[in-house]
């Protein structure tokens, strides 16, 4: 099967993304607590994202989210949109608080001394 990376900007987090799955759905598989998922039919909002680099196939969008400059821009909604090449994407709205939060430094297990 042929997969296609996808970056995210903000944290520098590589998915594979098949060109039969949303970008939303790769992001998910990530694994991170907090990514925001909605109606995952393009009605909501919440996935949005912008795509800065990369091909793709796209699907009807609510206008209420994304305007027709926005999508002309590359903005789109990451549940309704399928990658056709590697894609560079920028985490936008209301899944940018949670997928580009800073994540706490780990901490060494305590071990005590001899």
């Amino acid at each position: 099967m042929i997969y296609f990376n996808v970056l995210i900007e903000e944290t520098g987090e590589v998915f594979r993304c098949a060109p039969s799955e949303s970008l939303l759905a790769g992001m998910e598989r990530l694994g991170k607590k907090g990514i925001p998922v909605g109606c995952r039919g393009g009605g909501c909002g919440v996935c949005k994202v912008e795509i800065v680099a990369g091909t793709y196939l796209k699907r009807v969008m609510s206008r209420d989210y994304v305007s027709a400059e926005e999508e002309a821009e590359g903005r789109v909604l990451a549940c309704r949109v399928r990658p056709t090449s590697d894609i560079r994407l920028r985490v936008l709205g209301k899944m940018a608080k949670n997928v580009c939060r800073p994540q706490p430094a780990v901490q060494p297990a305590f071990s005590p001394g001899p």
